[in-house]
């Protein structure tokens, strides 16, 4: 069996609020546990607008701040960035991060873009130059997490990375806090959260919440527009489906996009030395 496959007991989704106060605690306390262990100074977040960066900016500040760390978050935009993402972006970034800032790397990536050979208006190209800004924005995170002796978070959820719906060296960064909660757990972990924030932070989060989901890279109109499905709460229910045993979903567009993207979950590929032997 595929080992990306989850066991029968993954689903149903998260549900019940005694189950994500459990959840929260415990990512929490793995978290600090993790930094602690690992004596780091501070952890770095790239901050998009997103529900799932402003989750992570929501789990880990408390964390942070009983290590006595900051959290460094950066909103890092480029000419596809719309102004209510970007605007998303600043508001959790001022109500979580202890360190933030807003910049604007058009100009970068306009003459980095001079790379590219054959682009055009193309989907292909898009995807390219997407992947581009992707890693451009990880060089920053990096940069930063290098210069204040921390880590990059990833902020990346399990709907997400079964589908490849992410950047090789771009996306990826040293810590998945929630690589394995599905994107409907990503929300309703969200508005669990609610309650326990400030006015401000309750704001920002809800915004998030609410908002279209969208990659930031003008690739297309919202995420599951590409992925081929209305809402995230349907491309779980297909994953759900699917893994536990309906055959007719293999041809669905979500389902070919897992099966197409196997390689990237395997990487780096490498040859054992077993069989160099």
């Amino acid at each position: 069996m595929n080992y990306t496959i989850p066991p029968a007991n993954y689903f149903p989704f998260l549900s019940g609020e005694q189950q994500m106060k459990a959840l929260t605690n415990k990512i929490r306390g793995i978290m600090r546990d993790y930094v602690s262990t690992s004596h780091l100074k501070s952890l770095v977040l790239g901050i998009s607008g997103g529900i799932d960066s402003a989750l992570c900016a929501a789990l880990l500040r408390p964390v942070c701040e009983e290590l006595g760390i900051p959290l460094i978050g950066r909103s890092i935009t480029i000419e596809t960035n719309k102004s209510d993402e970007i605007a998303r972006s600043i508001a959790i970034g001022e109500a979580f991060c202890h360190d933030f800032q807003h910049i604007d790397i058009t100009e970068t990536f306009l003459a980095n873009k001079k790379l590219l050979i054959n682009y055009d208006d193309s989907q292909l190209s898009k995807l390219r130059q997407g992947n581009m800004k992707a890693r451009m924005r990880m060089m920053v995170l990096y940069d930063l997490a290098q210069l204040y002796h921390g880590m990059v978070i990833s902020t990346d959820n399990y709907t997400e990375y079964l589908t490849g719906f992410w950047t090789l060296h771009g996306d990826v960064g040293d810590y998945a806090p929630m690589q394995h909660l599905w994107k409907t757990e990503v929300y309703a972990l969200s508005n669990y959260l609610l309650a326990e924030e400030t006015p401000e932070q309750r704001a920002s989060l809800q915004s998030c919440i609410d908002a279209t989901p969208v990659d930031g890279l003008g690739i297309s109109n919202s995420d599951c527009e590409q992925l081929g499905v209305p809402n995230y709460f349907e491309a779980d229910r297909i994953f759900a489906a699917y893994f536990q045993g309906d055959e007719s979903l293999k041809s669905h567009p979500l389902i070919k996009r897992y099966l197409a993207a196997e390689f990237k979950r395997h990487n780096p590929a490498c040859i054992l030395r077993d069989d160099l032997i």
